[in-house]
Order: C-alpha cells, then sequence, then structure tokens
C-alpha cells in the first residue's frame, strides 16, 4: 500500500502507541496485503527481554513475513513495531506515521540479528570476515576489537577451526552456524530466525538446533519461525500459532502443543506429529 505522506496507526496501534521497555519486542495491530490478499490481519504480539518465542504454523500463514516485519524488510499497512521500547521504521507526529530515512532504518537493523534460511554469508570473505563485518560498517567498531569479538563467537558455536575457510568451504549447519554468530556479532536486543533448519540436510538439522540451544540458554531474547515442534517444546517459553494471518492461539508449550483449545491448533499438530 503506498504511503505518499504518512499512515494511520489504527486503534490497536494507537492503544499501545506509548514507548515502553517491558517487551523486547511489541506488535500491534499489524496488518500487511500483497497483491490485495491480506497475509496478516491485525497481529498483536509481545516478547519480554530473555524469552524465547516460537511461531508455528502452516505454510503461507504470514509467519516469515511477520519476522521481516519486525526489522522493517517488510513496511505495515496498518500497526506499530517496537524493538526496546523504540518504534521500528517509523516517527510519529500526531496520529499518523512517517518512515524514517533510510540511513536510521539500518541503525535500527543493527540492534535487531536475522538468521535466514539460506544463510546469505558473503562468498568472497572468510568466516571471521563475515562476522565482523557488521559490527565494523553498521555499529563503527574497531576491526580488530570486531574481529576479536567474532573469534569468540565462533569457538561458542563449535566453528573457532574454521575462521579462515571460506563459506563454500563449509557444510550447510556449519554455514547456518556462522550466520547465528555473525547475528550476535551486532549485540542485538532480539535475534530473529526463519525457519533456519529447513534449508538443510536432516543429518545437518541438529548441530544448528544445538547452537540456537545455547544462544537461548544464554539469556538472549529470540523470536523464531520453525517446523521443529520438538524443539519448540524444548526451548520456547511461549509458542503461537498462526494462521491464515491471525494469532489463533498462543501460550506455554505444554498448554498449545498438548493441551490446545482451538480447533485449528489441533488440525495442524495432528498433520505435523
Amino acid at each position: 500500500m503506498r504511503r505518499p505522506e504518512g499512515h494511520r496507526t489504527g486503534e490497536a496501534a494507537r492503544n499501545g502507541a506509548a514507548a515502553t521497555t517491558e517487551y523486547a519486542v511489541e506488535l500491534r495491530g499489524i496488518r500487511k496485503s500483497y497483491a490485495g490478499t491480506e497475509v496478516l490481519s491485525g497481529v498483536d504480539l509481545a516478547v519480554r527481554p530473555g524469552e524465547v518465542t516460537a511461531v508455528l504454523g502452516p505454510s503461507g500463514s504470514g509467519k516469515s513475513t511477520l519476522l521481516r516485519i519486525v526489522n522493517h524488510l517488510e513496511k505495515v499497512d496498518a500497526g506499530t513495531v517496537r524493538v526496546g521500547g523504540e518504534l521500528v521504521g517509523y516517527r510519529r507526529r500526531g496520529d499518523r506515521l512517517y518512515e524514517l530515512p533510510e540511513r536510521e532504518i539500518l541503525r535500527q537493523r543493527s540492534r535487531i540479528g536475522f538468521v535466514f534460511q539460506n544463510f546469505n554469508l558473503f562468498p568472497h570473505l572468510t568466516v571471521l570476515e563475515n562476522v565482523a563485518l557488521a559490527p565494523v560498517a553498521a555499529q563503527r567498531r574497531a576491526r580488530s576489537a570486531a574481529e576479536k569479538d567474532a573469534s569468540e563467537l565462533l569457538e561458542r558455536v563449535g566453528l573457532a577451526d574454521r575462521a579462515t575457510a571460506y563459506p563454500r568451504q563449509l557444510s550447510g549447519g556449519q554455514q547456518q552456524r556462522v550466520a547465528i554468530a555473525r547475528a550476535l556479532a551486532l549485540r542485538p536486543k532480539v535475534i530473529l530466525f526463519d525457519e533456519p533448519t529447513s534449508a538443510l540436510d536432516p543429518e545437518l538439522v541438529g548441530e544448528v538446533l544445538d547452537a540456537i540451544r545455547g544462544v537461548a540458554r544464554a539469556g538472549a531474547t529470540l523470536l523464531i519461525v520453525t517446523h521443529e515442534v520438538g524443539f519448540a517444546r524444548e526451548v520456547a517459553d511461549t509458542v503461537v500459532l498462526l494462521d491464515a494471518g491471525r494469532i489463533v492461539e498462543q501460550g506455554p508449550p505444554h498448554k498449545v502443543l498438548d493441551d490446545p483449545d482451538h480447533d485449528r491448533t489441533k488440525a495442524f499438530l495432528a498433520h505435523v506429529l
């Protein structure tokens, strides 16, 4: 939807307009359409600092779009996103929102880690250079300090011995662990994971899930779109089921996965379990 001047935030967004630091991530009244088809229909979601939220749902339910909206890779049609209490992508004037300049959006993205399905590493850079690049380019850290941090993060994900390798020399699981280290290097307020194991051969899935477990145990705030129901049960504080652009159920893993209230949740779990 084009917004040549600004867009109204909508009733749900106005009610949640005041900045709050209670939540690491706060989405209010999020709506998004493509070619006239609404893929997110008034989504409200809040994640507290240090919590892990797993988002489940069938293909086409809007899960990846939801993640991309959090760091403004996709623009909302209505609603607001806050990360660490800061409005993402827009500034407010009265009851209208105006998009920030690109440099401000890039600054905000530098505080939001994103681990994609397909790694997105730079093929011409070594593993160490891939991890150190964003802190230097986006956060103006000294290269020596960024490379020291990168070395420590590679050790944390079990890849200290691959620092001088290039992405083409790594397995898919190793590349995804480098991507996790790269996200951590930004010292983000939240890390977004978009189906982090979907592009991997089955025998490589475990090593990536282990790396994410380690990040969760360290107290990071994570928002994970995943099809790994057992993993969600193990690591998540909250499980959300998204279907047809709406949250139909959310709560602790034992409640949503073992004793769901909504028929749509029951049908989805019967299909995937």
